[in-house]
């Protein structure tokens, strides 16, 4: 069942065009990615779908009406820097904010274990390292029992075991049941955590599916014969090759895991042809991502 749906979103600053006709879906369950580089859109659209910029053009919807104009209660959300009472403990902060979205018994003691800072429930908000926040502010959104999650940069400015921490926080929250979406610009971070994504640059969807669909660390193997047409028609009746693309002078092949290069010299070695270049290697998710976003 789609919990969100984005049709034709448009979304300006003048001469820039922040979101230009953005359509997408999300279903219950995902982990649902919004890939890009800094000023691509993430923000906005995310800021659009929450009610708090106005959108130019286009529609959206959540839980396909259900709740009608009052979808906020049901959402969660992450978009600033934490900002916490410096002098006030966690408990309290947390208490703070449920009185705010008028939540009458917060379980700020079951949030603060499921984001790891039951140990520190009684400190000041001002000792906590960034990571700290960021997971406070994470419990924060927790507050209501909300149905989906939105974060926007969850992880931004933290050392390497504040990402871990915070990324450890969302897969838990995702296994709870929970529809998560997710801004960021850090590819390693979505291919660890997201189950779908959305890659926008300059407002522009340019691609979207499972992670695994678009952001692929599939095998490539370079493969070459003084006949390129007789080994074209062999490759192409072979179900394991999910691809063909020509370069100068051989093809490169996108293939499934378990097809190895060996494989292909012996096949082509049973048909006759004598393979004149035969490389694997490894697809860089790194690599396919620039390349999407050139």
């Amino acid at each position: 069942m789609p919990v969100l749906e984005i049709n034709n979103l448009t979304k300006r600053y003048g001469p820039i065009t922040a979101v230009n006709n953005l359509s997408l879906s999300v279903e219950k369950g995902n982990i649902y990615g919004f890939l890009g580089p800094n000023g691509s859109g993430k923000t906005t659209t995310l800021g659009i779908v929450l009610g708090i910029l106005h959108q130019d053009m286009g529609t959206y919807s959540w839980f396909e009406g259900k709740y009608g104009e009052n979808a906020r209660p049901h959402l969660g959300a992450l978009l600033e820097t934490p900002n916490f009472y410096p002098y006030m403990n966690a408990v309290d902060n947390l208490k703070l904010v449920a009185h705010i979205k008028k939540v009458a018994n917060p379980n700020t003691d079951e949030l603060l274990e499921l984001v790891n800072l039951g140990h520190r429930k009684k400190s000041y908000f001002r000792t906590y390292s960034l990571g700290m926040k960021q997971r406070l502010a994470i419990a924060s959104a927790m507050i209501g029992d909300p149905e989906i999650l939105i974060f926007d940069e969850p992880t931004n400015g933290l050392d390497p075991q504040g990402i871990a921490e915070v990324r450890n926080t969302i897969l838990e929250i995702a296994a709870r049941d929970k529809t998560i979406l997710m801004a960021s610009h850090i590819l390693d971070e979505v291919e660890k955590v997201c189950s779908h994504v959305a890659i926008i640059k300059n407002g522009n969807l340019l691609a979207t599916g499972p992670v695994g669909s678009i952001l692929s660390d599939d095998l490539l193997i370079e493969i070459g014969a003084e006949n390129l047409d007789t080994l074209q028609s062999l490759l192409l009746k072979h179900t394991g090759i999910r691809n063909i693309e020509e370069k100068n002078g051989y093809f490169l092949l996108a293939v499934d895991p378990d097809l190895s290069p060996i494989e292909l010299n012996k096949l082509a070695f049973q048909n006759g042809i004598t393979l004149t270049h035969l490389v694997g290697k490894q697809k860089s998710l790194e690599s396919e991502f620039l390349e999407i976003t050139k």
